[in-house]
């Protein structure tokens, strides 16, 4: 045995464990959480999404494989790749691209308060398993992103189009399923006027007022004007109950009476039928009384003065 050359061998070894070491580090990519939701465009222009998620790329032979290893060409749908549900009854899924343009926006827009993968942080909640309706209302009402979370949000003009919302929706709703999928409001058109009226007035009004104009409630919140709200919209408040307003789930209001809900709303509340002439605004009876008191009252004592004068 030659002794001389042992101290070498022994360094040119451990060097040799070291390196296979780090390459089966980098090949892992174990433990470094800073490589963690990269992307990373190849010469051939196609992006690898370094974001685990729930959504899969499921083939007819492969096990599905998670985003982490996913790899697709620009603009283009990977063949095997299956998104979330979003709409009630349709059947509608995310397509990859939506998830990968949501996650890009969410990033840039409202992972600082709720986290990169929507996990929530200490300035906001979790997003995760809400399901598309929830996300969609609070985006869509330019109620977030909120620039300061400790107040209630308030309505405001929306920050993106309907596409960027919807690619927004898709990302969230793709890292666990769950929540609730977007109302389908066809059926409005065909339903009631009356029953909507008739149920507003149970569920709705005592906050809202009965015009729809809101209200203040408790502990300095509120309940927000409907006079701006959309079909969609008012469908997605009843169905998820954003802020302090009760969730009401199919057991307690029908899809068939949502829609009528719907209807009253956009059609008997946006859109009244004022047969007095004169709306005052639309804020109820209250202005309506003292609009009464002050002409009715003044016209009272003015017909007096001019009775007195006469005699």
């Amino acid at each position: 045995m030659n002794l001389k050359n042992a101290p070498i061998k022994s360094v040119v070894l451990v060097v040799a464990v070291i390196a296979l070491s780090l390459l089966y580090s980098l090949m892992t990519n174990g433990g470094n959480g800073a490589l963690k939701n990269v992307k990373n465009v190849s010469a051939d222009g196609s992006t690898t999404v370094s974001s685990t998620s729930n959504v899969s790329l499921v083939g007819s032979t492969d096990k599905p494989v998670s985003m982490s290893s996913a790899t697709i060409a620009k603009k283009t749908d990977h063949p095997k790749f299956v998104g979330p549900l979003l709409y009630q009854n349709s059947g509608v899924r995310a397509t990859y691209q939506q998830v990968q343009q949501g996650q890009t926006l969410f990033d840039e827009s409202c992972s600082s308060c709720h986290g990169a993968y929507a996990s929530g942080t200490d300035r906001a909640p979790n997003l995760v398993g809400l399901g598309p309706a929830t996300i969609q209302f609070w985006v869509s009402t330019g109620r977030m992103p909120l620039s300061n979370p400790i107040i209630q949000p308030i309505r405001k003009p929306v920050k993106f189009t309907q596409a960027q919302i919807l690619d927004i929706v898709s990302f969230v709703a793709s890292q666990a399923p769950g929540g609730v999928l977007i109302p389908n409001i066809k059926g409005v058109s065909s339903a009631t006027l009356a029953e909507g009226a008739s149920l507003f007035d149970i569920n709705c009004a005592g906050c809202h007022t009965i015009t729809g104009a809101g209200d203040a409630l408790a502990s300095g919140a509120y309940a927000p004007s409907l006079h701006q709200a959309t079909p969609e919209q008012v469908a997605e408040a009843i169905r998820t109950g954003p802020a302090n307003m009760p969730r009401f789930n199919p057991g307690v209001l029908t899809n068939a009476q949502v829609n009528s809900l719907v209807k009253y709303v956009t059609q008997g509340i946006q859109h009244p039928d004022n047969a007095g002439g004169w709306n005052l605004g639309g804020v109820g009876p209250v202005a309506e009384g003292f609009i009464g008191l002050l002409i009715g009252v003044g016209l009272l004592v003015l017909a007096a003065f001019w009775v007195g004068d006469r005699k």
